[in-house]
């Protein structure tokens, strides 16, 4: 029994270990995203250890405190995203509308067929602006009566999973589809003009996320957000960025991603708001991200319910306000994360261009 522990420990100190080494290899970076089971059985494991344990056995010692400082660290990267820290985005006291911009963004699951249940969602939030993502032919047809009130459309359907969909009620100026870093992943950008007239730029991706078939490294998966994120923190107007990221908000990529574009993230202090996997409550973390620029303060923010996708919802509704930015702290690279950023952005592209015909 107290060899099975010990074997376990030491598997669970690695898997907390394996993403420290910054390699983009898939089976390390996959290790971001479980802390909150990994902590669970790391604590169920500390409690058994504990009462096994022979104080008098120095290498159990050990064992016992690289399994403490693993489940400390484990808390430690996801204590941002409770309640028991400050909000990094400051709830709103505007009692105007028309500054207010209403958010939601739903990876569909290209194979889910549930179109009149996720009508019902959005009847139920009542957006300004929809993201959705997985969407093929099949769900452009059958999200089509979106547009009698939504008449704003920037579409890309496509079969691979990375298919895009989005509606607005808002006004769009200029809408883009573009393709990063690869010809089959689109991203969509706009401005949408809000009633208080208003502009607000919204950016949508959705990366490969690690797996051994498709994306063996996140190489190209960290230099698109970084791309997005250094383009954004150049902007003149109030931004938003928003997609499935394929990556947990407490990853070091998303962390560098945040500081790259000086984005706020609303869940700061609020909480985790996990939206995938919606089939498996053992496996769940928050994979759908909406960061926005210090422009804005938090009128609602909520994961809506399962409705036949992997993904929840999530639901978002910001509003712009004067005063906001002086309120609020922006995140900033400093010149070692600068550095970082560059690096990854020119891994990406050198990718890239390896791979061109």
């Amino acid at each position: 029994m107290k060899i099975v522990l010990i074997l376990l420990a030491l598997l669970l100190v690695t898997a907390t270990a394996l993403p420290l080494l910054r390699h983009n290899q898939w089976w390390i970076r996959i290790f971001d995203f479980p802390r909150g089971q990994i902590t669970i059985v790391g604590i169920a494991l500390l409690a058994l250890y504990l009462y096994f344990l022979d104080e008098k056995q120095v290498y159990e010692s050990v064992v016992l405190g690289l399994l403490v400082l693993a489940v400390g660290f484990q808390i430690v990267k996801m204590l941002p995203y409770t309640v028991l820290m400050p909000r990094q985005v400051l709830a709103s006291e505007s009692r105007s509308d028309e500054a207010h911009l209403r958010l939601l963004v739903a990876n569909v699951l290209m194979g889910n067929r549930e179109s009149g249940a996720f009508l019902d969602i959005v009847r139920e939030y009542d957006p300004d602006v929809i993201l959705t993502v997985e969407t093929d032919e099949w769900w452009e047809e059958a999200l089509r009566s979106l547009e009698e009130t939504y008449p704003y459309t920037l579409k890309n359907p496509l079969d691979n999973t990375y298919g895009m969909l989005l509606y607005s009620r808002l006004e769009m100026i200029d809408p883009e589809i573009r393709f990063i870093l690869k010809d089959s992943i689109p991203s969509m950008h706009t401005q949408v003009v809000l009633p208080s007239d208003d502009r607000v730029s919204m950016h949508f991706v959705h990366p490969d996320p690690p797996n051994p078939k498709y994306a063996t490294e996140t190489t190209k998966r960290d230099a698109e957000l970084l791309i997005l994120g250094r383009e954004t923190a150049q902007r003149d107007r109030p931004t938003i960025i928003a997609g499935d990221f394929n990556d947990v908000a407490w990853s070091y990529s998303t962390r560098l991603f945040q500081k790259a574009s000086g984005l706020l993230d609303p869940r700061v202090g609020r909480g985790m708001y996990n939206s995938y996997n919606a089939r498996n409550p053992l496996l769940r973390w928050p994979l759908d991200h909406v960061f926005h620029s210090d422009h804005f303060k938090l009128v609602h923010m909520e994961r809506g319910p399962a409705w036949g996708s992997d993904h929840f919802p999530i639901f978002i509704e910001l509003s712009l306000e004067p005063g906001a930015a002086v309120d609020q702290e922006e995140p900033d690279t400093n010149r070692t994360e600068g550095k970082q950023v560059d690096e990854k952005i020119e891994e990406g592209k050198q990718q890239t261009d390896e791979r061109l015909p």
